[in-house]
């Protein structure tokens, strides 16, 4: 199998991007990293730097970086840049650009992150370039078999990356092709014009040609068609890559990485991590907390949506940073200590935090610095001139341990699987995503990134669950259902008759197969499921915060909408302050529910409050269950790993304290055995400020 030709840890970095590091460099390079203990580099392969006219190949620095890794035992991932477009090919396909909504052509511009020629900002395919045009397909495959054929057997080749923070822009791609392929599509999918008019309520097409994607983001039926045939088109493009470079080389390794952006842009930007990962043998992500944020949860729910995604697969951290910031904002921060100015530690703990969550290896986004362009001198471990750092020595220090037989039984376990399940409904937020798209809202984010605030706040492991997946699982949090196809109501309803424990938030299946509003609510059956029916809704998110009820007399802080309620077969456990009925709980089958009228993951999300925090950890004890890992201190984070050698507890300390812990698993007390990072001696582990310790447990 391709993947068993990873290192027992991958790690290392992206290295080469044609405009840096200087070639001068490259061997002392490759030297200094060996030393370190790295063994994977990745580089880019842009197809606008390498076939420098039709037909004509420049590969001689790309094999000069081969070799220079086989000499110094280090394997490369070769990242496939085909949405980087020649020049020569812009002009001679000029009809096939892609097109925005407003009519505007993408243009072939500069990298920022490579400082080289024939980017688009977002394109997705073939970058500025459509590869719905046959004539761009064709070529780009030809690029593909080009490099493929080259290194074939190269013995530094560990696999290919296909796709580079698998995203494509939300305005994209009204061009001919794209539109031509879309009536395809379409008259697949309902067959004739009148059952597509029936759908859409448009009764005037007389031809398939008379049909254009909708350049207006609403909530309609037409725009769930088009998000759902932009990201089969994208996606399929996607597994011609794959497929034209395992026509060639049927050994090599498949990968790709996202962003860990499904939740809250798979809809808009098809950050499906679910489906990319699918398609390949390793998936990974890009994570950087100088753009994102340095909070624990932060730092870990990239990591928990990539484990999930991957449903068992082995995955990566294929792009983290171990340098600083620069030229840029932080979005949700404004402090240098949110990983802005990476330090030694900083790099331990982001390091650290992914492999805790499950991850197989780790990259860093930068060797070195690179020298040209607007993002000079950021992101790497190493100094501007290849250097070594404080920063690059914590790498090379857990690169060498990650790798040391020692360490053996360690990788061997694997993440146990979470304590509650949160449920993604791809049809939810993209049905949010037409509705909220001109106002902007943000109740689907904050609804679920608030969810999986509360749970990880109170040290409850929840996992993200793609409501294909619930078989898996016994206990699901819904955060914000509002949509569900028929199809996907009937496996909720038939997963909770068969022992299921489902808590949701106010509105489930509001809208169903294509947006349609139900006249009973909860909508397809649910409301028998929910023992419950709907007596009043408020669409009213911007004042959501007024909201406020109870469960079991204990307040609770609403946001977004308000459901309210009267109870059929199931009984009530909470009001809203005006008395309308909030939270009602269920026996349906041999499972149960309970039913809550607003979005208390949204009023967490936005105010961290003690009640909303105490909210989720009541209604994980709702389910019945014990958590299989509990600390003294939630302002550490503890994952429980389990392998043949038994389990493994992974406790992070991102606090800039030292802390004293103690641990209790199901069934008691925790008893420690081998460090495998850190010590431990006694009933208490200490963690020292801004590390971890490792330990196998009992």
């Amino acid at each position: 199998m391709p993947i068993d030709k990873l290192p027992q840890v991958p790690y290392g970095a992206v290295y080469f991007r044609k405009s840096n590091p200087p070639k001068d460099d490259w061997e002392r390079d490759y030297g200094v990293a060996a030393e370190d203990g790295l063994n994977v580099f990745r580089h880019w392969f842009m197809w606008a730097s390498i076939e420098r006219k039709p037909g004509h190949y420049d590969w001689a620095d790309y094999d000069r970086q081969m070799d220079l890794a086989a000499k110094n035992g280090i394997k490369t991932v070769i990242a496939e840049l085909s949405h980087t477009v020649p020049d020569w090919a812009y002009r001679k396909f000029a009809d096939a650009r892609q097109v925005r909504a407003d009519g505007g052509p993408l243009s072939a511009v500069m990298g920022v992150s490579s400082s080289t020629g024939g980017f688009a900002h977002n394109g997705g395919g073939a970058g500025s370039l459509t590869m719905n045009a046959p004539e761009v397909k064709e070529a780009v495959g030809a690029f593909l078999k080009a490099m493929a054929t080259r290194y074939k057997g190269h013995p530094a080749l560990l696999g290919y990356d296909v796709w580079n923070e698998v995203n494509y822009a939300a305005d994209v791609d009204f061009s001919s092709w794209m539109k031509a392929d879309y009536r395809l599509w379409l008259k697949a999918k309902y067959g004739t014009l009148d059952a597509l008019a029936e759908a859409w309520y448009r009764y005037s097409y007389a031809e398939w040609d008379d049909i254009e994607p909708p350049t207006e983001v609403a909530a309609f039926a037409e725009g769930l068609d088009w998000l759902e045939f932009k990201k089969a088109n994208y996606y399929d493009q996607m597994q011609f890559k794959i497929d034209t470079l395992r026509s060639i080389d049927q050994d090599c390794m498949i990968a790709a990485h996202g962003v860990g952006g499904a939740i809250p842009n798979m809809a808009a930007n098809g950050m499906d991590d679910w489906l990319a990962a699918s398609k390949v043998e390793l998936y990974g992500l890009t994570w950087v907390p100088s753009r994102r944020g340095f909070k624990p949860w932060q730092n870990f729910f990239g990591p928990d949506i990539t484990r999930s995604a991957a449903r068992g697969k082995k995955w990566w951290h294929a792009e983290r940073p171990a340098g600083p910031l620069w030229m840029q904002p932080q979005l949700l921060g404004r402090d240098k200590e949110d990983g802005r100015v990476m330090d030694p530690e900083d790099v331990r703990v982001l390091t650290m935090t992914s492999f805790a969550a499950g991850a197989s290896g780790v990259l860093n986004l930068r060797y070195r610095p690179l020298l040209d362009g607007p993002l000079f001198g950021a992101f790497g471990a190493y100094g501007m001139d290849g250097s070594r750092t404080p920063r690059s020595d914590m790498q090379s220090q857990i690169a060498k341990w990650a790798n040391a037989d020692a360490q053996k039984p360690l990788w061997q376990a694997k993440p146990v699987k979470g304590d509650i399940g949160i449920l993604v409904i791809p049809e939810a937020q993209a049905w949010d995503y037409l509705l909220n798209h001109n106002h902007r809202p943000e109740t689907y984010r904050e609804a679920m990134w608030g969810a999986y605030r509360g749970f990880f706040d109170n040290g409850i492991q929840a996992d993200w669950v793609h409501i294909d997946d619930i078989d898996q699982y016994d206990s699901i949090y819904a955060p914000y259902p509002i949509m569900l196809t028929a199809a996907h109501a009937k496996a909720l309803a038939a997963w909770v008759e068969t022992g299921g424990k489902l808590i949701s938030e106010a509105t489930p299946g509001y809208f169903g197969d294509r947006g349609k509003v139900g006249t009973v609510q909860p909508h397809n059956g649910l409301d028998t499921v929910f023992g419950a029916r709907e007596v009043d809704v408020e669409f009213m998110p911007d004042i959501g915060d007024r909201i406020h009820f109870e469960l079991d007399g204990r307040p609770v802080g609403g946001g977004g909408f308000l459901q309210a309620y009267a109870a059929t077969t199931g009984r009530e456990r909470g009001k809203f302050t005006d008395g309308r009925v909030a939270v009602v709980e269920n026996r349906f089958g041999a499972g149960r529910t309970l039913l809550v009228g607003s979005h208390p993951g949204i009023a967490y999300f936005k105010t961290s409050s003690a009640d909303n925090q105490r909210y989720f950890n009541e209604v994980f004890a709702w389910t019945g269950k014990t958590q299989q890992v509990r600390i003294s201190n939630n302002a550490l984070q503890a994952r429980l790993h389990e392998g043949p050698d038994g389990k493994v507890l992974w406790l992070m300390n991102q606090t800039r304290d030292d802390a004293d812990v103690w641990v209790t698993l199901q069934v008691g007390p925790a008893t420690f055995g081998h460090a495998y990072w850190g010590k431990a001696t006694g009933g208490t582990l200490t963690v020292p400020a801004r590390d971890i310790v490792v330990v196998s447990v009992s």
